[in-house]
């Protein structure tokens, strides 16, 4: 039997440690049981959580020494380093050949601890700057919906916390044990693209008066084969002061900004008709469905199908795009 530590603190959000719970720790007909699950804290004890009620948890941290793989599901706040005996206790898990897995900002935890230092990782996409740039010997990745380095593994947001459990036990366990695992929770064994999918689109910048006629101009264009050239004769300045302009104050070239802007716009469209894809394309000036498919997959890391295929707004309903506050990690 392969044994599960789930690691928790205060306050330890419920979902993301019921994502590996409800992978591990479940019997289910017709599949021989190949996991124990259990859950430790530093301090046993309750241990509150943000849904109104408190966890009794019973095992200290040396439950970590018996367990085949540790999750460290969420680590809120973020702010807030784990204590060194927290750390010693992940670093020995992780020097006597534990996995140590973590789910959305669990990553924190790792980064800590160094078990991440010099690779890749991820978690929800409101956390990687912040990652990033507290720990900059480890190498973010933004787009991913979890990293899988065989002894340590990060996923993004909560949900992305099952997909990357469900990759573990196809990993542990074979294809074929997985989707079973899978179907019984409802969920696909394996979801396509990456974690930029599901972000919002970033708030707009604050910029000075010089840009913004010009973004407000070209906004109501994006299907006009609009280029840097005419966006800076609009402007009244040359492309280099244009560029200079736009980089000052954006942080991204004029054909960067617009390209982001066409992305925005596509993906509305996706979400909210049934227009083919080379309509699409042509509304929001990328002239065909294989550009659309090219520029999509570069921003999002997914095709323009499956995007549509997972954000369709039914009848009679809006859209949902997840867009959640980095307090909840779930995506």
């Amino acid at each position: 039997m392969h044994r599960v530590v789930a690691l928790v603190r205060s306050p330890q959000s419920t979902f993301e440690l019921a994502c590996a719970a409800q992978v591990f720790g479940i019997e289910r007909r017709g599949l021989p049981a190949r996991y124990t699950f259990g859950v430790c804290t530093e301090h046993p004890g309750p241990v509150a959580t943000p849904a109104g009620y408190d966890m009794l948890v019973t095992d200290g941290l040396d439950a970590l020494g018996r367990a085949d793989t540790v999750v460290v599901p969420g680590w809120m706040p973020v702010q807030e380093p784990p204590s060194p005996a927290v750390v010693r206790a992940l670093r020995r898990a992780h020097s006597r050949g534990a996995r140590v897995v973590s789910i959305c900002a669990g990553a924190f935890a790792l980064a800590h601890a160094g078990l991440l230092d010099g690779r890749r990782a991820t978690a929800h996409w409101a956390q990687v700057g912040e990652l990033a740039e507290r720990f900059p010997s480890v190498l973010v990745d933004p787009d991913v919906l979890y990293v899988d380095h065989g002894d340590v593994a990060t996923s993004a947001g909560g949900g992305a916390g099952i997909d990357l459990c469900l990759h573990l036990v196809r990993s542990d366990q074979g294809a074929g044990y997985a989707a079973h695992v899978a179907r019984t929770m409802v969920m696909p064994p394996h979801r396509e693209g990456g974690q930029l999918q599901y972000a919002a689109p970033a708030h707009p910048v604050q910029i000075d008066g010089s840009l913004a006629p010009l973004l407000q101009w070209v906004t109501g264009r994006l299907g006009e084969p609009v280029t840097v050239e005419d966006l800076a004769a609009h402007a009244g300045v040359s492309a280099r002061t244009l560029t200079r302009r736009f980089i000052d104050q954006l942080g991204a070239s004029p054909g960067q900004w617009l390209l982001a802007q066409r992305v925005v716009a596509a993906r509305e469209l996706l979400e909210s008709t049934d227009l083919p894809l080379e309509t699409v394309a042509r509304r929001v000036g990328l002239s065909s469905a294989t550009n659309l498919r090219r520029r999509f997959q570069g921003a999002l890391g997914t095709t323009p199908g499956a995007y549509r295929r997972a954000f369709r707004a039914g009848p009679g309903r809006a859209p949902v795009r997840p867009a959640l506050s980095p307090t909840s990690g779930s995506t």
